[in-house]
C-alpha cells in the first residue's frame, strides 16, 4: 500500500497512521487524494501538508494525541467532524495498530452521539445569513447574480437542514451526500431548488429557505448584534 511507503519514508517517527478518503472506499477519481492522519507521541505543533507520492496525490495531517484532540473538538463544535470522520472510517496502519483501532473506537462513540443541539449563537447566526440572502433573491436580478447568491446560501441552509434536525454536517461534495442520508426527500428538494436557482429562478429556493427557518424562529434581520472582542482595535490611521 502506498500509504505504508509514505508512513515509513517521510514519517519514521510516527507511531501509526489512519488511511481515509475516496480512493479508499472504492470511489475514488482521476483527481482523487489519499487522507493519511499520522499520529506521533509528542510534537511542538501539528501540521497539514500536501505533496505526491509516487504519483499519488497524499495529504497528511500530522499530530500527537493533544492536538488531534484539539482540532477534533474545533472541528464537532461547528458542526462538521471531519477530523473525526477521516479517522473513525479509515484504516490503520504503522506499529501501534492497537492503539490506533482503539482511537477509532472512540471517535466513532462521538460521532454516534451526533452533535450539540444548535446553541442560541449558531442558529441566529445561520438565521442571520440566510436571511441577508434570501432577501437578496426577492429583488429582480440577472441570473448570474441568482447563482452566485444561491452559492453562497447553500453552506448556511444545509447546515441548518442537517444541525436543525440533530445530524452533522459537512463541506462541499459532503452536504448533499450528508442529506440523502438524513432525508433523501429533503435532499431532492434542495437540489432542485439549487438547479432551478442555477437557470435563473429563485422561487424555489426562497420558499426551502422559509420552510426550514421556520421551525428555528423565522428570517432574523432587527435585533441581530455581534459585539467584537475588547482587543479587537489598532491605533492609527486606516491608511497606515
Amino acid at each position: 500500500m502506498a500509504a505504508e511507503a509514505v508512513l515509513a519514508e517521510r514519517f519514521p517517527q510516527a507511531i501509526f497512521a489512519i488511511v481515509a478518503g475516496s480512493i479508499l472506499r472504492g470511489e475514488g477519481t482521476q483527481t482523487s487524494d489519499i487522507d493519511l492522519v499520522v499520529l506521533h507521541e509528542a510534537l511542538p505543533a501539528a501540521w497539514r501538508e500536501s505533496f505526491h507520492f509516487d504519483d499519488f496525490p497524499i495529504e497528511a495531517f500530522v499530530h500527537d494525541f493533544e492536538t488531534l484532540n484539539w482540532f477534533v473538538d474545533q472541528d464537532m463544535a461547528g458542526g462538521c467532524p471531519v477530523l473525526a470522520d477521516m479517522v473513525a472510517g479509515g484504516v490503520a496502519i504503522g506499529p501501534e495498530r492497537a492503539r490506533a483501532e482503539a482511537l477509532q473506537a472512540g471517535a466513532q462513540q462521538r460521532l454516534e452521539r451526533g452533535p450539540a443541539p444548535l446553541t442560541p449563537e449558531i442558529r441566529d447566526r445561520l438565521r442571520y445569513q440566510i436571511t441577508d440572502l434570501v432577501d437578496d433573491l426577492r429583488d429582480a436580478r440577472p441570473a448570474a447574480e441568482i447563482r452566485a447568491i444561491a452559492a453562497e446560501l447553500t453552506k448556511p441552509l444545509a447546515d441548518l437542514m442537517l444541525l436543525g434536525r440533530g445530524r452533522w454536517s459537512g463541506r462541499g461534495k459532503w452536504l448533499p451526500r450528508l442529506l440523502v442520508r438524513a432525508d433523501a426527500s429533503l435532499a431532492e428538494s434542495f437540489d432542485t431548488a439549487l438547479r432551478h436557482a442555477g437557470a435563473g429562478q429563485a422561487a424555489e429556493l426562497i420558499r426551502l429557505a422559509e420552510l426550514e427557518l421556520a421551525p428555528h424562529g423565522g428570517p432574523l434581520f432587527a435585533g441581530d448584534r455581534r459585539t467584537a472582542p475588547p482587543d479587537a482595535r489598532r491605533p492609527g490611521l486606516l491608511a497606515q
